[in-house]
């Protein structure tokens, strides 16, 4: 029975072991398999045939980097499928992201890729060197087969309708104008720039309950404690994002002397983020305290720790004095600011004057109460903005989003705008290109903190390199899928699983 070859990694080990003393020779496969094909199963008896059993581990759900909308088949299904070919001897669901560590357990005389593997240099993640070096390691040997590859992302793309009507329309119309190479190019393109980050510095603190009910003899709600993780917010992402993407990243924010958490801060930075921090006297870094309940994830109320920009006015001089310093360095400059008082008219005037290339976006808050709107920035090169802060600035609730965009277009002198709309998508403009609609990517949201974040540090780098603007909201849509996918800021876009999301999407 197909079921019968499913195996643990552990259970599996030991298998191999026997047979290896018998003198059988071992094959091993690895991969996704997230719709077994033709080409799989030419894969797989081409395989066969370099020893005497063949042995098939799954990459789990969880690993699979392909975008929100993968894996199509979970790795229960994935493994039955697999088993059910006569041609495999056993199978079995890997516990790690790339074959390696399964490679230094199993053993296998020979690890065999398929044909577009033979050159390394076109795996992207650099996997195919380390699984080679691992089985190599254990006295194996990597091996190719040389029969017919087809494409699952496609044929998933094409015929198990992965996507609704009206997306599936849109990404065939992009491909058509888009070749692959084209989208990536502008993400490879960005590793050169250098880039700077201005905003406030953000400790997100998640702490998950279970709900208990309300009090006994009070009103008041009662949860009782969980765990709980911290992520480095704000700015902080902001960096951590555009580091997946460009190779130099400065970044420019304010600590507390008092609380600075500053030990934190760089533990999370991404290597290529190189932080100079302002301090503000008598005041703690920014912490946002969030309660959840664990099941359904749903936010229960939010407590911040956090002085107004009153009670620090030596921050503003401090700030323009680092600013003088460094912003005719980088070629790139992208502000978020979320309105705490971190930057003021003095930084703005010289934001504006100084940048090279300015991407701005500010952000709406409870403690900013409507006062921290765009309009704060004469003349940015690029802004990316939620519908609502949008509508905001424009004081418009209701009003055409389209004619609210050229209006604030006209008096921000910003000829590229990047309006995120939630589950809608989002909506470009440019002056020369006009408007485009883009669907969202997923509707799968698990957290929305911080997705905006995300999608601003990588927009703003292809914008900086000329992109047109139908294309920076296709990779900006895939950047927000990726971040709604997961909690708050537990991890930053990755360069490569962004590429493979990408060449996904296009297939």
């Amino acid at each position: 029975m197909p079921n019968d070859k499913i195996k643990g990694l552990d259970e599996l080990a030991g298998i191999l072991d026997s047979l290896k003393a018998r003198g059988k020779r071992i094959c091993h496969c690895h991969g996704v398999f997230d719709l077994v094909h033709i080409g799989h199963i030419r894969h797989f008896e081409e395989a066969r045939g370099f020893g005497d059993v063949l042995v098939v581990t799954i990459t789990p759900d969880r690993y699979v980097n392909k975008g929100p909308h993968r894996p199509a088949f979970t790795e229960s299904l994935r493994a039955e499928a697999v088993a059910a070919l006569s041609c495999i001897d056993f199978v079995a669901v890997n516990r790690w992201p790339t074959a390696v560590e399964t490679l230094k357990l199993l053993k296998p005389d020979f690890y065999v890729k398929g044909p577009d593997y033979r050159d390394a240099a076109k795996d992207l993640s650099g996997g195919i060197v380390l699984e080679e070096e691992a089985v190599r390691s254990v006295g194996g040997k990597l091996v190719f087969t040389d029969d017919i590859t087809f494409s699952s992302s496609s044929l998933i793309n094409r015929h198990l309708a992965a996507f609704p009507d009206e997306l599936s329309k849109y990404l065939g119309e992009f491909s058509a104008r888009y070749r692959e190479e084209e989208v990536i190019g502008y993400l490879e393109g960005a590793r050169s720039l250098k880039v700077l980050v201005i905003g406030e510095a953000i400790i997100d603190e998640y702490h998950y309950c279970e709900t208990l009910g309300k009090a006994g003899k009070e009103p008041i709600l009662v949860a009782k404690f969980l765990s709980s993780e911290r992520f480095a917010g704000g700015i902080l992402a902001v960096a951590n994002h555009a580091a997946a993407l460009s190779d130099s990243v400065g970044l420019v924010t304010a600590l507390g002397e008092v609380n600075s958490q500053e030990s934190f801060i760089r533990e999370r930075l991404a290597p290529a983020v190189e932080p100079m921090f302002v301090y503000m006297d008598n005041a703690p870094t920014i912490v946002k305290c969030r309660y959840v309940e664990i099941y359904p994830f749903q936010k229960l109320f939010e407590i911040c720790y956090m002085k107004g920009p009153e009670e620090y006015p030596a921050l503003p001089k401090a700030l323009c004095a680092q600013l003088e310093e460094v912003l005719p360095d980088y070629d790139v400059v992208i502000v978020t600011d979320y309105g705490h008082g971190l930057i003021g008219p003095e930084a703005v005037e010289l934001l504006c004057e100084k940048a090279r290339f300015l991407a701005v976006n500010t952000q709406l808050n409870a403690d900013n109460r409507g006062f921290n709107t765009v309009s704060k920035y004469p003349r940015p090169d690029f802004v990316c903005i939620s519908e609502t802060e949008l509508r905001l600035e424009a004081r418009n609730r209701t009003g055409d989003i389209e004619q609210i965009v050229l209006n604030v277009a006209a008096k921000l002198d910003c000829s590229r705008i990047l309006v995120t709309q939630g589950a809608e998508g989002c909506l470009t403009y440019s002056a020369e290109g006009g408007f485009l609609k883009v669907p969202a990517f997923t509707s799968r949201i698990v957290d929305r903190i911080g997705a905006g974040d995300a999608v601003l540090a990588v927009a703003a780098l292809c914008v900086a390199q000329g992109a047109p603007m139908d294309l920076v909201g296709f990779i900006g849509n895939a950047v927000g899928a990726q971040a709604v996918s997961m909690v708050g800021n537990r991890k930053s876009i990755s360069r490569v699983d962004l590429i493979k999301h990408v060449v996904s999407l296009l297939k």
